[in-house]
């Protein structure tokens, strides 16, 4: 399933896409929650109740009708990890990884598809990373590697957009990573049936129709179920929490001159099974001052 939030008629719920539709899981009658979090934090039966609903509901509405919100608007965990390729690890002439480089992106710059990336006042190194990344579907600690598929609820797009002179400030990355709007996701949470072995995905990310990188999940260095296997030995994982599993080659920051990112650039991300995640770069507005 292709598991959505969106708004229409003025109000913000969750539904399944079927094609060029999305059933309405709130007006199909389910008695299933609206909001992600909640819905994933039901489980099975949950999910079970959405699919019947997208298979049998007349509550559709047209896709072009609606407007898709980040799948999770506010994740209770963002965590990302770097140098996860090895041809970024070339192009950042940095030393190949032993061990998994996680990071947080604060849950506030979480934005959804279409949405504007805000070109920050106090910065234009502005680059975007495309990235696949999963979603965890239940509490769980301690998680082998040979189990951590069970506790994936699907997979999204994330643009782990890097405001690169703020990230080398910091050895965590977190401030580079996390200024409002630089991480879009979405366009929907796809389910791991639909997925099958997420270690064989396409990733194309074009800049104004340009293709700036193109890989395989296949090239992971610290692959999906690995990464479950580190970060739930160190701390509990929660419904809703996103995890990006890094960037291939092609960031602007390698480039020579960098190719930053500017107010108009239109940054798309396509990954295989899953589908797009678009977002225009304006320059961040006056009225994101706020006290």
């Amino acid at each position: 399933m292709k598991l959505a939030t969106f708004t229409h008629g003025g109000a913000t719920r969750i539904g399944v896409v079927v094609e060029d539709s999305i059933v309405d899981l709130a007006a199909a009658g389910t008695d299933l929650p609206r909001e992600m979090i909640a819905f994933l934090e039901a489980g099975p039966r949950a999910l079970d109740r959405a699919a019947g609903a997208a298979k049998n509901s007349v509550h559709r509405i047209a896709l072009a009708s609606v407007k898709l919100e980040a799948p999770i608007g506010r994740p209770p965990e963002f965590l990302a990890i770097g140098l996860n390729y090895a041809d970024h690890v070339e192009e950042t002439k940095m030393k190949r990884p032993e061990f998994p480089l996680f990071f947080n992106k604060q849950s506030s710059c979480v934005t959804g598809p279409g949405d504007p990336i805000h070109l920050p006042r106090a910065s234009s190194a502005l680059d975007y990373e495309g990235e696949l990344g999963f979603v965890i579907g239940k509490r769980c600690r301690h998680v082998s590697r040979d189990r951590a598929h069970e506790v994936i609820a699907g997979y999204v797009i994330v643009n782990d957009v890097s405001v690169r002179d703020w990230q080398r400030r910091s050895p965590t990355m977190t401030l580079g990573k996390s200024f409002d709007t630089h991480g879009p996701i979405g366009p929907w949470i796809v389910t791991p049936d639909e997925i099958g072995d997420p270690h064989k995905l396409d990733l194309k990310t074009f800049v104004n129709g340009e293709q700036r990188q193109h890989s395989n999940t296949k090239n992971l260095i610290f692959d999906c179920f690995a990464q479950i296997e580190t970060l739930s030995t160190v701390f509990t994982l929660l419904p809703g929490t996103i995890v990006s599993t890094g960037t291939p080659g092609g960031v602007a920051a390698a480039m020579n001159p960098p190719k930053w990112l500017n107010a108009g650039d239109v940054v798309r991300i396509e990954i295989e099974k899953i589908g797009k995640l678009e977002n225009k770069v304006i320059d961040e507005p006056a009225g994101t001052d706020k006290i």
